[in-house]
């Protein structure tokens, strides 16, 4: 059999809408996307491999230009052939969560996996690894998944006109989009349609996931993101509807919040964040009944509230927002506003344990200063050449989203610490120099040492971004805002 006919005989076993009767239907469809000619023999029978053998036999015929982005069109188009329609793919899954909610998202986690929209062979190649702190066990990982782009598609796409559809990656409408120069295929993509709120939304997973069945809630319209009460309802309600799932929502600011900030959604999954183990230092009182609320051992500035009474715990993130949202105290460099520009607003994480939900509420403030330009709640100049980005929500919760870049360029510290000829990059040398003063290395503890000391930088990113510091300031000041929220 070639690698068409095997294709073939995949997508008819597969849960697509053809049978057998389709076979000859559905090889003319491949030859229409992949020419005529013999094709390029696949290894083996997983459709990852027929995959990419069609995508070879296609830029060999000629079929599409040999770029990054031709050929990603062209696989998630092969891929959607074994894709059930989405229709199909929702009425299965709302049919399978009358069994369970974990019945139903085993299901199309499984699909999602199976169909490659999710990148399963890209995210096999992150770095992880745990790295011991005063914060508890953080997570470390260096993100290679997402290819760089094609430089010849980057020069294509500056001359490509823009068509504005869809109006951007968060878009119910990139279902099955084909894909262009510069903007992602999606004929595989699939969506689930639940209500939130009171209004559709959607249900997918990441392409590139950062974490065990990394998920994105997403509003049906387009709309800019912004935290308030009904945020903390839709939160609440989606845990509710999804229990075995966290769920958390970017803060609505720049700076501070993460890089899609035109369209409403919501990040979950199923992963137990170093954060979510974190302890409570301090009980605090916020007036309200039935509301657990303390202060969480944690580098960036937390509340966490506990309640089985969804109300009231509304209630009281409401009031804690609300009063951030408009307080400032000078001596920690804490400002509401500048020029009648606004720089608080909160990234609120919602969970359930047992019958109780539990909201971790982190304080955000998106200041700049001429010492910190970048942020002055922001990785400080000395860490950024570990981080430099955003601080997220994934990374409020202790896991690191460190750049490609840092592979190779924590191979060249290594040479360097141990005295061999590197190319290591000029902003590592004052960190490389305090390591090399710090421990005697070789070649068996090299690798350990630096991998532990980039957990301790993150450490330090995430007190950067932390709004009340831990020491007798920071913590005094703490103290003060919860005496200003529970007066309100």
């Amino acid at each position: 059999m070639t690698t068409v006919d095997r294709f073939v005989a995949a997508v008819i076993a597969s849960p697509s809408p053809y049978t057998e009767l389709d076979q000859i239907y559905v090889h003319n469809r491949i030859l229409a996307l992949v020419g005529e000619a013999d094709p390029v023999e696949a290894p083996d029978d997983q459709l990852t491999s027929l995959t990419d053998a069609l995508v070879k036999t296609a830029t060999q015929s000629g079929k599409i230009d040999r770029t990054q982005s031709d050929e990603e069109i062209l696989a998630d188009q092969l891929m959607d052939l074994v894709t059930p329609l989405p229709s199909a793919v929702n009425q299965t899954f709302w049919n399978k969560y009358q069994t369970s909610p974990q019945t139903a998202t085993a299901y199309f986690y499984q699909l999602s996996q199976a169909n490659d929209y999710i990148k399963t062979r890209a995210i096999a190649k992150n770095v992880v690894f745990p790295a011991k702190t005063d914060f508890g066990d953080l997570e470390i990982t260096i993100n290679l998944s997402k290819p760089e782009k094609d430089p010849k598609a980057i020069a294509a796409a500056k001359d490509a006109p823009e068509n504005g559809y869809p109006l951007c990656q968060l878009c119910l409408e990139n279902e099955g989009y084909l894909g262009r120069l510069g903007y992602p295929a999606r004929s595989n993509h699939r969506v689930i349609r639940l209500t939130v709120g009171g209004e559709t939304w959607g249900f997918q997973y990441s392409p590139y996931a950062y974490f065990n069945e990394h998920s994105i809630f997403l509003d049906k319209v387009h709309r800019p993101m912004v935290i308030n009460r009904q945020t903390f309802s839709n939160l609440i309600e989606i845990v509710t509807q999804f229990p075995h799932y966290f769920v958390g929502s970017n803060a609505d600011l720049p700076i501070v919040g993460g890089s899609m900030l035109t369209h409403e959604h919501y990040q979950g999954g199923r992963h137990v964040f170093p954060m979510m183990k974190a302890p409570i230092d301090r009980q605090i009182d916020l007036g309200i009944a039935g509301v657990e609320a303390g202060i969480v051992k944690w580098p960036m500035s937390t509340i966490r509230l506990l309640s089985s009474d969804t109300d009231a715990l509304i209630a009281a993130a409401t009031k804690i927002h609300q009063c951030w949202m408009h307080y400032s105290d000078e001596q920690v460099d804490v400002r509401a506003y500048t020029d009648d520009v606004r720089h608080h607003t909160t990234t609120p994480i919602v969970r359930k344990v047992g019958d109780q939900f539990v909201m971790d509420l982190v304080l955000r403030d998106n200041q700049t200063s001429a010492q910190y330009p970048d942020g002055i709640f922001h990785p400080h100049q000395d860490v950024q050449h570990i981080k430099k980005e955003n601080i997220g929500l994934i990374e409020v919760m202790g896991r690191a989203i460190l750049p490609a870049r840092l592979k190779p360029e924590l191979h060249e510290v290594a040479n360097y610490v141990l005295g061999r000829h590197n190319q290591m990059v000029a902003m590592h040398q004052p960190w490389a120099d305090a390591l090399k003063a710090k421990y005697d290395f070789n070649e068996s503890n090299v690798t350990e040492i630096i991998d532990r000391e980039v957990g301790q930088v993150f450490a330090r990113v995430l007190a950067d971004a932390g709004v009340f510091k831990w020491d007798a300031a920071g913590e005094a000041a703490f103290d003060r805002f919860v005496t200003a929220v529970k007066a309100v």
